[in-house]
């Protein structure tokens, strides 16, 4: 069992937008034959990429829920998530590669390194994921693999080293240069299925030496076995490169650098080879859980089947048949009839259907084992669950869930609109941690917020289209936060006697201002002078001003409240007492401590012809943005930029116009900063305004 398990690999494939990973997947899969023809992402055929399959996905050519399938290519195994690029879908990328033992980095090979790259990078650090870097579109204008490597090393910090050479580049490029087996590679055929190991052309001899030099240098900086055969100038036995280049992978030291042209078919099936031979199996990767029985102590879970079964749900969707749970099963065996544990519920449940992925179709399984990806029908759990065997009680580590920063207003057109869309909300809210949704008390609008206008958007139109959900959308609003600038302290006696008993609770401390965090209590109370059972009533007071700070009720954030001293009644003081009394405290030293209003900032990447970096860095400017750097590289400039989420409403329309549709941004989420006093006026007026709006279409004014 353990050999079958070393025989697979959990991949997920990442990237800047528009670098080609669908466009690759779809070609791994056509070179597996797990498809039999190739359709492109654009579904000018009329069909789409197979990973694909949301009609919104294929009309816009972009991946909006991360798809999982498999495949089996020379014996090895392979689970493939395809994810998206856009950064407003960022949620679909952290949620894979919590659960995936290895990555591909795709990178454009004229465009490099971008912002999206970053992002995906630091994802994939935060999960410690071994990986590999293909530098795709290799035939376009300005391809240049090797500037992307040392890009590589520049921006993401990684120690990159090709293992591929180009043969010719743009509408020249033939074949690869393999430096590990040092032949050269071509790929003919009518979808490039013939590969054909050649001698190095001897115009390319002397770039292919140098290239196995540096690569074997790298090597030689980690084993002792390669660094005394390369410093007596001996070959390398394959066997040997091969074997520590994997450790090195395994270990994040060294990041290999594949080149090819997936819409060419050109170096797919070498990177399926770096896939087999680099990449670790379930065995290889430590996977750490947390034993609730005793006292959360960590605990090394084995990629082994005959152990106690332990999982994580990384992805539900709604499908005809009721709700689908995806697994990563890290331990031991799920069969259906099994009885699984849900760990945030301790709910028991059997297993009646398990199925394995194909993008939007699935193939019925009667058990999945360790390391495998599968899913399941009827189990009513949460993304981010532990299903376990019952008879342990194990918490897996949680994935990272960025905080919205967008929200909108959304009102259905009739009865019927309403309860459709209550439906839909029920359901994305539940499948995607990012989305969230709730009835605004002062308007009773429904509100959405997202990561911004396309995460949005993409859900309204899901609600048109899937659940027949007519809804009228108001205007993108920021997600503000308040905090305080300076420390106060405060005395408050809540004290209320209307006959029979009455309330009474005395609370003092100071209020202050917390670095990093969002809300701190600290407990500093002596003598029992507010007796130990009404302390967590006073934190609850406290934790129930924090939704809605008194400028311009957005939630506050940043605030340590302390407690040292106050008094309480032997008959009249209760928890309700001490928590009125937490309340009134807290709004007055509130008021008192200078509060501020905090503005998302979003770190804003262009990509323009150079003719118009002017117009964008004016533009940016006039939107209060702080430009960090321009860099002109081939004819095109890529400005980098921070600028307050209010101002970029818009700004897909300002920037295609001033640059005749040529250029194209991303943005995402960077900081929260305090706003100016006059951008504080503006916001507040803005504010007032949206409301007074809102509660006449609410009903002539407040709820």
């Amino acid at each position: 069992m353990i050999e079958k398990i070393e025989r697979l690999r959990n991949i997920g494939i990442s990237a800047h937008i528009d670098s080609g990973k669908t466009t690759l997947t779809e070609r791994i899969l056509y070179y597996t034959r797990r498809i039999h023809a190739m359709h492109e992402v654009k579904g000018k055929d009329g069909v789409g990429a197979l990973m694909d399959s949301m009609d919104l996905e294929r009309e816009r050519g972009i991946t909006i829920s991360s798809a999982a399938t498999s495949c089996t290519w020379k014996g090895i195994d392979i689970n493939i998530i395809d994810t998206p690029g856009h950064v407003d879908f960022t949620i679909e990328v952290e949620r894979a590669l919590r659960v995936l033992d290895g990555a591909i980095l795709v990178l454009c090979a004229v465009g490099g390194v971008q912002s999206q790259s970053l992002t995906v990078n630091r994802q994939m650090e935060r999960y410690r994921v071994p990986r590999l870097a293909f530098v795709n579109k290799c035939d376009r204008t300005g391809a240049d693999p090797v500037r992307v490597a040392a890009q590589i090393r520049e921006k993401l910090g990684q120690k990159s080293v090709l293992v591929h050479l180009p043969i010719g580049l743009e509408t020249n490029f033939e074949g690869i240069i393999d430096l590990v087996i040092m032949k050269a590679v071509y790929f003919e055929g009518k979808n490039g299925d013939q590969i054909v190991e050649k001698e190095i052309p001897a115009e390319h001899a002397e770039r292919a030496v140098q290239g196995r030099q540096t690569l074997l240098e790298a090597l030689a900086d980690h084993s002792d076995e390669i660094a005394h055969l390369y410093l007596e100038g001996r070959d390398v036995p394959l066997a040997l490169a091969e074997k520590v280049l994997r450790d090195c992978v395994i270990s994040r030291v060294l990041l290999p650098v594949f080149i090819g042209s997936a819409y060419k078919n050109k170096g797919v099936q070498l990177l399926l080879d770096g896939i087999m031979k680099y990449l670790p199996s379930p065995v290889d990767v430590d996977t750490i859980a947390y034993d609730q029985n005793h006292e959360n102590a960590e605990i090394a879970l084995k990629a082994d089947c005959t152990l106690p079964f332990a999982s994580i749900v990384f992805k539900l969707e709604d499908g005809p048949f009721g709700q689908l749970s995806y697994l990563r099963v890290y331990q031991g065996a799920l069969r259906k009839g099994d009885t699984v544990a849900i760990g945030r519920t301790g709910k028991k449940v059997k297993i009646g259907r398990l199925v394995k992925m194909h993008a939007d179709t699935m193939e019925e399984i009667d058990s999945a084992g360790a390391g495998d990806i599968a899913a399941v029908f009827g189990v009513d759990c949460a993304s981010g669950d532990s299903i376990t065997d019952p008879s342990v009680n194990i918490a897996m580590t949680k994935m990272h869930v960025a905080e919205p920063v967008v929200h909108m207003a959304i009102t259905p057109a009739d009865h019927k609109a309403n309860m459709n869309m209550a439906k839909a909300l029920n359901r994305f809210t539940k499948e995607d941690p990012t989305f969230r949704s709730w009835v605004d008390p002062e308007s009773n609008e429904q509100i959405i917020a997202g990561m911004g206008e396309l995460h949005l958007d993409i859900y309204v139109e899901r609600m048109k289209r899937e659940y027949d959900a007519i809804v009228t959308v108001g205007a993108p609003q920021v997600a503000y936060r308040e905090t305080i600038t300076k420390r106060v302290e405060f005395s408050y006696t809540h004290k209320k006697q209307t006959g029979g008993a009455g309330q009474f609770g005395k609370v003092e401390g100071f209020m202050e201002v917390l670095e990093g965090g969002d809300y701190e209590f600290v407990d500093k109370i002596t003598g029992g002078a507010i007796p130990r059972e009404f302390i967590p009533s006073v934190d609850d007071g406290f934790r129930k001003c924090l939704p809605k700070g008194d400028l311009i009720g957005f939630p506050i954030v940043g605030v340590r409240m302390t407690v040292n001293d106050g008094a309480s009644h032997p008959v009249d003081s209760s928890d309700m007492a001490f928590q009125m009394a937490a309340i009134g405290a807290f709004r007055d030293a509130y008021r008192r401590a200078a509060p501020v209003i905090l503005e998302p900032v979003m770190k804003v990447s262009v990509d323009t012809p150079t003719e118009f970096q002017g117009t964008v860095l004016q533009g940016l400017s006039q939107r209060r943005g702080i430009i960090i750097s321009a860099l002109d590289d081939l004819g095109m400039s890529r400005i980098d930029a921070e600028v307050p989420l209010s101002e970029m409403f818009g700004y897909t329309t300002s920037l295609r116009s001033g640059t005749q549709g040529k250029a194209e941004f991303t943005m995402e989420f960077s900081r929260y900063q305090r706003v100016s006093e006059s951008i504080k006026e503006k916001v507040v007026k803005a504010i007032e305004e949206q409301r007074k709006k809102r509660g006449e279409s609410a009903g002539g004014g407040r709820k």
